[in-house]
């Protein structure tokens, strides 16, 4: 299981919230305690930036260029408090010196990257959940299945930035192939 980006920075109260984004982070945990026997190897991402170039802006165009948020070592680019005792098997943390959408930016403590770790733990297969499905949860999950990987959106365990960007992301994902369902179905 990939658990995307689900940090204080895209929930009710952070730089760049999502709404209902503290609800699936509770519903992501919830979900994780109940069925983490399921899952062999479990991965978070999180934005974790230190100086990422343009992608920060004091004038966002909320397209290519943002306020800033996930700033490495605050509060808000932690794991949101409802994952706590998600404990999961590698942490990955991406955009350090530039955008990076997809988890697959990005590097574990090593810096090994997402689909080194995949590989290493002989993982063909991926659930993705996670903030947002429009941006990160997308990004990530088109590129799993890049690389080979049979990959599934569990959708009631993600929510995007706006209900046209999550129309448009699920059609994108779709048509590269990759499964939506909800979690009940897994």
């Amino acid at each position: 299981m990939l658990v995307v980006d689900v940090q204080p920075a895209f929930c009710e109260g952070g730089a760049l919230p999502v709404n209902g984004g503290n609800d699936v982070a509770v519903a992501i945990a919830e979900f994780a305690a109940s069925h983490r026997d399921r899952y062999g190897f479990v991965v978070t991402t999180q934005d974790w930036h230190v100086d990422p170039g343009a992608h920060f802006s004091e004038h966002p165009d909320f397209v290519d260029t943002w306020p800033p948020h996930g700033v490495a070592g605050t509060a808000e680019a932690e794991l949101h408090p409802a994952l706590a005792d998600l404990a999961p098997d590698v942490s990955v943390r991406k955009g350090e010196y530039a955008a990076a959408y997809s988890g697959f930016e990005g590097h574990d403590e090593q810096g090994r990257t997402l689909l080194e770790l995949l590989r290493q733990a002989q993982v063909t297969d991926v659930d993705v959940v996670g903030i947002a499905e429009s941006h990160c949860v997308r990004a990530t999950a088109l590129d799993a299945q890049a690389a080979g990987l049979r990959t599934r959106v569990l959708t009631d365990l993600t929510v995007p930035v706006t209900p046209e960007l999550g129309s448009a992301a699920r059609d994108d994902l779709r048509a590269a192939g990759v499964e939506l369902l909800g979690s009940g179905e897994v």
